[in-house]
């Protein structure tokens, strides 16, 4: 059997842990995996320096890439670079805060037609669930989107508005009808109303206005509409530790309920967010350190399914409007490029592995969005690899990363894991495609 390339590596990430093994790729898969000393005539050889693992490629399912409309703020171009650089070989592009969103089939065409030849890595897209789109879900479904994003508080652009609870329904009704997915922005506006955000610089006031009860009222709310109608549902970026027992106690009744939580939520906590730095502003926020300790606990145990990066970048004075006033300041964080070495410099130091990592990062998420040839290094799957130095030190800086805008709530800070090389279908050279739901 010929192979086009074959992977040594001392160490290397498999669905079973990790051991030294070498990978035979064929045609953009694996075809092989076997000792790291099986014989491979006349076949080109790659051997990983002694400080590299091989792992699958991260798969992230939550990049805001922003174009058309917001171009920039982000590209697919840059988006994608950044992604690669960063371990990253398969994104989800949200349907914001692109203009046009992506809630018709004329929009996803659009968005399709303007990320042609940019895509340094694959992309596939998820559709809108917003007011207007209910009723025609099902025509962006059979045009291959991975599923529906919904907001249940104003989202911060005019042009995807929230649902209400009675819509929330009809969305998830018209979802289940043709078994699709919806995927959540749980904060309760009705909690968050009773909150004015204060101009200013104290990052602690800012958090005020977004309380763990606006994320665990959402969250009850979904639930509830999940046991009326049936639908699968996700739960995006959660950050409230209050509300874990609610999304167990549903878990355990079997309600078809998945939650991911975010690098930034894993990494940073509000203790250590300096006042006026809007870089770390987000919604819903970056909260205390215990509960960043009960996230990491609830990755662990399976109640929290997986990691996303919620790359949600903004042009420098968007983002640092204000002077640092967290109440004039763009949320969200750009951290695509860095959220696999984040979340191994968290993993490591909590005694987590990098099989575990990779779990969260690479196999769950590729798993749940039905990428059933992506997030694992096995025979028959995309030969989608990176090779990882796991312990080699650095410290970001904005400036120096692929992100389009120079503003990171990561800058200045020091992580572990460095990506070396990158294959995408088995090569260095290739680029990404454009990807449909299976």
């Amino acid at each position: 059997m010929s192979h086009d390339l074959v992977i040594r590596a001392r160490r290397a990430v498999l669905p079973t842990g990790e051991v030294p093994a070498a990978i035979f790729v064929r045609d953009g898969r694996i075809a092989a995996v076997g000792p790291i000393d099986a014989p491979a005539p006349d076949v080109p050889e790659v051997v990983l320096a002694p400080d590299e693992v091989l792992v699958p490629g991260a798969v992230d399912t939550h990049v805001h890439v922003n174009e058309p409309g917001r171009t920039e703020w982000e590209g697919f171009d840059s988006a994608t670079r950044a992604a690669r650089a960063g371990g990253v070989t398969t994104l989800i592009d949200m349907p914001l805060n692109s203009i046009p969103p992506t809630v018709s089939v004329a929009a996803l065409r659009e968005k399709q037609a303007v990320a042609a030849g940019k895509t340094h890595v694959n992309v596939g897209f998820w559709g809108g669930a917003v007011p207007s789109s209910l009723g025609s879900l099902r025509e962006l479904w059979d045009q291959g989107v991975f599923g529906f994003k919904c907001f249940l508080a104003p989202s911060g652009v005019d042009e995807f508005p929230h649902l209400d609870t009675a819509e929330l329904v009809r969305a998830m009704e018209e979802i289940a009808g043709f078994g699709g997915l919806l995927i959540v922005h749980a904060e309760d506006p009705d909690v968050l109303e009773a909150y004015d955000t204060p101009p200013g610089r104290d990052f602690g006031a800012f958090m005020a206005t977004r309380p763990q009860a606006a994320e665990t009222s959402a969250i009850a709310t979904v639930i509830a509409a999940m046991r009326e109608t049936g639908a699968r549902v996700h739960i995006l970026h959660l950050s409230a530790a209050s509300a874990l027992p609610v999304i167990a106690e549903a878990k355990a009744e079997g309600l078809p309920l998945t939650v991911e939580t975010c690098p930034h939520y894993l990494t940073f906590d509000a203790e250590h967010v300096p006042d006026g730095a809007t870089q770390y502003k987000c919604c819903p926020p970056i909260r205390s350190e215990e509960n960043r300790e009960r996230l990491w606990e609830a990755l662990a145990d399976g109640t929290i399914d997986f990691v996303a990066s919620d790359h949600s970048p903004a042009t420098a004075d968007l983002k640092l409007a204000g002077g640092g006033d967290f109440g004039i300041a763009w949320g969200g964080i750009a951290g695509l490029q860095t959220s696999l070495a984040a979340v191994w410099t968290g993993a490591r130091v909590r005694g987590y592995s990098l099989t575990d990592v990779m779990g969260w990062m690479s196999a769950r998420p590729a798993a749940w969005a039905g990428l059933g040839t992506k997030g694992v290094i096995a025979a028959g799957h995309d030969a989608d690899l990176v090779a990882f130095a796991a312990e080699e030190p650095w410290e970001v800086h904005a400036g120096e990363l692929a992100h389009k805008n120079p503003v990171s709530a990561y800058d200045g800070h020091a992580l572990a894991g460095r990506v070396r090389r990158v294959w995408i279908g088995g090569s260095e050279e290739a680029d990404g495609v454009m990807i449909a739901r299976p």
